[in-house]
């Protein structure tokens, strides 16, 4: 197990995780004061996080074959996919305690607290390592860790400001 997320977290993937989790953080918190169901909200997750990868998958092939004068390869194409995917399980990550509050696990406002709470903690998480791979010190990559779920709490924060 450790050595298949060391070699996630050394895999250009983490980025795609860290976009889609954004999304999905700010689809929940967009949700949250008339919220429909939790199967619905899992569902708009889940949708959500395969419509922006097939956008994504698909901008990325019209900019391959605009830029480089040739139909996208195989090789290229499956590249492009394994991005997108780790997209849609950046997106679709919070779907998880939905889908609990479905089988009544969860009430419906708990996952909704785990859910953007959860989602910083993986944005926070993805930024402690991204400074430790890069050689920053413990504290420095707490700290940067820290920021960067500051910047994603601002979301929740202006939601709650502005409602």
């Amino acid at each position: 197990m450790r050595a298949a997320v060391e070699a996630h977290l050394g895999s250009r993937q983490v980025a795609r995780v860290v976009y889609g989790a954004i999304i999905g953080l700010t689809l929940v918190v967009a949700v949250e004061d008339h919220p429909p169901g939790a199967l619905v909200v899992a569902g708009w997750l889940v949708l959500t996080g395969v419509t922006v990868a097939l956008a994504e998958v698909y901008s990325e092939v019209i900019g391959v074959e605009t830029s480089e004068r040739h139909r996208v390869t195989r090789q290229q194409l499956a590249h492009l996919l394994t991005e997108g995917w780790a997209v849609t399980l950046g997106v679709a990550f919070p779907a998880v305690f939905f889908l609990l509050a479905v089988v009544q696990v969860l009430e419906l406002d708990t996952a909704f607290a785990l859910a953007k709470w959860g989602g910083l903690a993986l944005i926070g998480f993805y930024g402690y390592w991204a400074a430790r791979f890069a050689g920053a010190s413990v504290v420095r990559a707490l700290a940067q860790a820290a920021v960067v779920s500051v910047l994603g709490g601002i979301v929740i924060v202006f939601k709650a400001l502005v409602h």
